[in-house]
């Protein structure tokens, strides 16, 4: 079952999720590619994908 809230998450960590969610489209549009941005981010590249 997926929660609607972020599964459970404090508003610290849904807070740290949507930073770095935002770090991503800013790369994005700055012509990174995704395999870049995730090795920044420290994430997979599916994560950056999606």
């Amino acid at each position: 079952m997926r929660y609607a809230q972020g599964g459970g998450s404090t508003d610290a960590e849904r807070a740290a999720r949507e930073w770095i969610r935002l770090q991503a489209v800013e790369r994005f549009e700055g012509g990174e590619k995704s395999r870049e941005i995730a090795a920044a981010l420290r994430v997979s590249e599916r994560s950056v994908v999606t």
